[in-house]
């Protein structure tokens, strides 16, 4: 029998494994909107109020310019079922909060809130945090003021703007990101 040439094996889609990157822009003469573009496809987003910043601060409003990696997803169990990714999981309770005070040793980190700990708290009334895509902005090395809690997550109806993160639809999140998106994923923002 003469090869074909063909391999008989089971082949791989692209859609079977990690994007190797995904780019943020601006909108044109609209700072707090974008795009979030991957494989060629265009999703809205809202940014910060402050649109895309090269040196971004902790209350600006900016979102940060820069490339950076996922590291986990967090997510809402009471909400909705665990969601098929390529990145950790770690679900989301009523104590998790995210620490933004640049005093704190706990600063741009995941807390647990107590009666002494306050923070950014992540179970919202609002749905926007029922996905939450941990990227490593501001991670190695931690820098007091340089920003904190910048997330992937969802956005508002209107798509208002974000106090520095990149927030899209749950169709969006769910059809892209959460079944595409992988550690080594770049996302590249500006």
């Amino acid at each position: 029998m003469q090869n074909s040439g063909f391999s008989t094996s089971c082949t791989t889609h692209s859609r079977d494994r990690p994007l190797a990157a995904i780019h943020v822009r601006a909108a044109a003469g609209r700072p707090e909107r974008g795009w979030l573009i991957a494989e060629g496809r265009a999703f809205p987003v809202a940014l910060g109020r402050g649109g895309i910043r090269a040196n971004k601060r902790e209350g600006d409003g900016g979102t940060p310019r820069g490339i950076f990696r996922p590291i986990r997803l967090w997510w809402r169990p009471d909400r909705h079922p665990r969601p098929r990714t390529f990145l950790p999981v770690r679900p989301i309770t009523p104590t998790d909060a995210w620490c933004e005070d640049p005093a704190d040793r706990h600063y741009n980190r995941p807390i647990r809130l107590t009666r002494d700990a306050s923070g950014d708290r992540l179970t919202r009334d609002d749905h926007l945090y029922d996905f939450i895509i941990e990227i490593d902005h501001n991670t190695r090395p931690r820098i007091a003021g340089r920003g904190s809690a910048v997330f992937l997550h969802l956005a508002r109806d209107n798509f208002g703007p974000t106090a520095g993160c990149v927030a899209m639809t749950r169709s969006a999140m769910l059809r892209l990101l959460l079944r595409r998106i992988g550690p080594r994923t770049k996302i590249v923002i500006g």
